[in-house]
């Protein structure tokens, strides 16, 4: 008989209708040669400083860098029984494999792992690896029940993260506050976020405006704008040059663009665009994905990846043929999809991108929770944008002399909308203006044009500071590690993972560093402080997204989590470093 183990009731739930274990007991279900049962979330951690040592019960300088070796593990209080009724099962004579079908990711492997080693167990384990809770992925990932040793690697990495969290947290955290005499809480990840915060509310806060004024021509309706004029005694000359000067179009220039459709989403992207246009947390997108995931509408939530893989593709076409029936996107005229530009086995990693599941031809999407049924449709418009014809437009650049000064007007004329018009649909049922990009469309003008008696007008402006971070914007800088300048395409090296991000702002605004106004995340006056006594490696983003690099490297196989560990670079990376601290 088989144990399966999943997170969280639900979830097992879900795995033991679609396999036929239909009866249940207190902690499990029960049927068709199989028992399953799960976590509820972690039920071991790292054991506290205190636990090695009674002396480390209290925060002395001394006694640092707390470096445990080996690390040990206790139950989470308040999950005994949890942990007790799996040791339970894993125990009886008639199971004789356990099966990991704990969520499939870093973290899952972990909490699985370290539930069954400290449960002594010795069965072999094999694992059910997943990207969609429907009874047809269920079952077909149970016929293909991978070993658990293959995920070994990925074990090892979320481990190596563990452990480097409870360095950084422990003995940094004791170092600082002990030093200056309050309580300093750091993070490997927690603090370089926020010092991305401060370091933007002291540009904002150091921003000193400058004045400028601009020359405004108006002539058959389109509008044509100056140079930027500092002096405002030079700008009102401008314009009395120009009163009553003829206006000479001095050149059109004409160029053919095409924007590609956007990708699919990866978490990241999925909770920027949804704190965009709905206002909502990252951990709010992503309880709402997860619930979805849960209802077998969404494929698998925690996931980096923009791509589907290749066995997808008949999957992606019917599931598109689903959602353009689904309103508002029942109104698409003359949609043909092109389901290969949304096809790259070598772009998937562990899990490919968000997308509805075929469940939605049975949905009751109308009755979903508001937050869910906004979700659920901002993934059904991504499909189809991501399926559809590029945007083209013809760029018009026109120029024009009055008075000896040049002017610009720029616009665009729209040659086919393609994935806009999806995009645009979307927008306007949520009553939001779309996306439009620079200009409307301008007259036909021709080089050489005059015109006389145009309308000159002098107006006033003044240059603006960096906008505060708000979720969306703090996800991109984490993602690049703060970095604006790295293109999509670039391997991303950022602050944690898509599955953790949420959750390191939300411990930020918790721990009272960061603070919400309305969008906006500002660091608070003890964040700020924070950040000020730290030094440049506990504070860097760019270290820490190396270290994060290293820990992917550990999930492929390539990297020894222990030598890393273990060398000056690794206790680097974990912030370690004081100059009294010797690495043996």
């Amino acid at each position: 008989m088989k144990l399966i183990i999943t997170e969280k009731p639900s979830v097992a739930k879900s795995i033991a209708s679609a396999l036929g274990a239909k009866s249940g007991a207190d902690g499990y279900f029960q049927g068709n040669a199989l028992i399953v049962s799960w976590c509820v979330g972690h039920l071991v951690s790292p054991m506290d400083a205190g636990g090695y040592d009674e002396n480390f019960k209290k925060w002395r300088y001394d006694d640092l860098p707390i470096l445990p070796e080996p690390f040990r593990y206790v139950l989470i209080p308040g999950k005994e029984d949890a942990f007790e009724n799996l040791r339970t099962l894993m125990d009886r004579p008639d199971v004789d494999t356990i099966v990991n079908a704990c969520d499939a990711g870093r973290e899952g492997e972990l909490i699985f792992r370290l539930v069954y080693e400290m449960a002594g167990c010795s069965k072999p384990v094999e694992r059910l690896w997943i990207s969609s809770m429907e009874d047809s992925a269920i079952r077909e990932g149970f016929s293909d029940l991978r070993p658990g040793a293959d995920y070994e690697a990925l074990y090892q990495s979320a481990l190596c993260r563990q452990k480097a969290d409870w360095l950084v947290g422990i003995n940094a955290t004791r170092l600082f506050s002990v030093l200056y005499h309050r309580t300093l809480n750091v993070g490997r990840v927690q603090t370089p976020t926020l010092a991305m915060l401060a370091d933007r509310d002291a540009k904002i806060t150091l921003f000193h405006k400058e004045k400028y004024h601009l020359l405004r021509l108006t002539l058959d309706g389109a509008e044509a704008v100056s140079e930027k004029f500092t002096d405002p005694a030079e700008a009102e000359q401008a314009a009395a040059m120009c009163k009553g000067a003829a206006v000479t179009c001095t050149s059109v220039t004409k160029e053919q663009k095409k924007e590609q459709p956007p990708k699919l989403y990866d978490l990241t992207t999925l909770q920027r665009e949804a704190n965009r246009l709905f206002g909502y947390t990252a951990k709010q997108t992503l309880d709402y994905a997860q619930s979805l995931y849960e209802k077998k509408l969404l494929t698998y939530p925690r996931t980096d990846s923009w791509y589907l893989t290749s066995d997808m593709a008949e999957t992606a076409s019917c599931v598109i043929h689903l959602a353009t029936n689904v309103p508002p996107f029942d109104g698409i005229s003359n949609f043909f999809p092109l389901v290969e530009t949304m096809i790259s086995d070598k772009d998937v990693s562990d899990h490919h991108a968000i997308i509805p599941t075929m469940e939605i031809e049975k949905a009751d999407i109308k009755g979903l929770p508001l937050g869910e049924r906004n979700l659920f449709l901002l993934v059904f418009c991504k499909l189809l944008c991501a399926s559809a014809e590029p945007y083209v437009y013809d760029a018009v650049t026109v120029t024009f002399d009055c008075g000896g000064y040049s002017f610009t007007a720029k616009g665009k004329r729209i040659l086919s909308e393609g994935w806009r018009e999806i995009d645009r649909i979307f927008r306007t049922s949520l009553k939001e203006k779309p996306a439009d990009g620079d200009g409307g469309t301008l007259p036909d003008f021709t080089e050489g044009q005059t015109f006389d008696g145009a309308e000159v007008a002098v107006t006033e402006h003044f240059t603006q500071p960096p906008k505060p971070y708000t979720e969306d914007t703090l996800l991109s800088a984490m993602e690049n590690a703060g970095k604006d300048d790295i293109p999509d395409e670039a391997e991303r090296k950022g602050l944690g993972t898509p599955a953790t991000r949420a959750a390191i702002i939300e411990k930020l605004v918790a721990a009272g560093f960061v603070e919400r106004k309305g969008k906006s995340l500002i660091p608070t006056k003890a964040g700020i402080n924070l950040v000020t006594v730290l030094p440049e490696p506990l504070t860097s983003p760019m270290l820490t997204a190396e270290w994060e690099q290293k820990l992917t490297e550990i999930a492929k196989g390539s990297t020894d989590p222990d030598a890393i560990l273990r060398s000056r670079q690794g206790l680097s990376l974990c912030r370690l470093y004081h100059q009294s601290w010797e690495v043996q």
